[in-house]
């Protein structure tokens, strides 16, 4: 009985390697991971969009995570994947992909064993990190998914037809 508890008190993070970090987005966001496919490159666009893939005839923008987020750029191995993840911008789900070296596992994490963002000492600008979750004696980066990408960055994809709504790629 206090297992389910424990459970219903919960959150769960599809994990993700980027380097020797390891990264999670809740679950809810996340809606595939794909092998990684031919990127489509669109020109004029940052260095972190790595261009467009075809998902169920709709295109959908690939965004390099290490990029991204300011770290190296990576070695693409048999474990890099595409994880297709639904971002909110003004009320709206656009969906993204993201290229990441390796997806882990999905993790349950208990709230109290969630710590806040740290405020020094770290590479990645802490508006990105929800918190840190513990998890055997690590630390899993909580990503908020949103902050990564700013308003005008998609708004920008969007109205290049680079970026679909959710309802649209259903």
């Amino acid at each position: 009985m206090c297992a389910s508890i424990e459970v219903l008190n919960s959150q769960q993070y599809v994990t993700f390697r980027l380097g020797e970090e390891l990264f999670g987005v809740t679950v809810t966001r996340t809606q595939e991971v794909l092998t990684v496919t031919t990127i489509t490159k669109v020109p004029q666009t940052p260095d972190y969009l790595l261009g467009v893939i075809n998902l169920r005839e709709n295109a959908v923008p690939v965004v390099d995570m290490r990029l991204k987020l300011g770290l190296a750029a990576g070695e693409e191995t048999e474990e890099t994947c595409i994880i297709v993840i639904e971002v909110q911008v003004e009320n709206e789900a656009i969906v993204v992909g993201v290229l990441a070296d390796a997806v882990c596992e999905v993790l349950d994490v208990r709230p109290e064993d969630i710590e806040p963002p740290p405020k020094l000492g770290t590479h990645l600008e802490t508006k990105f990190i929800s918190g840190l979750g513990k998890v055997d004696e690590q630390f899993l980066i909580l990503l908020d998914i949103d902050s990564v990408f700013s308003g005008d960055e998609l708004a920008i994809l969007e109205e290049a037809g680079l970026c679909t709504s959710n309802a649209e790629s259903r």
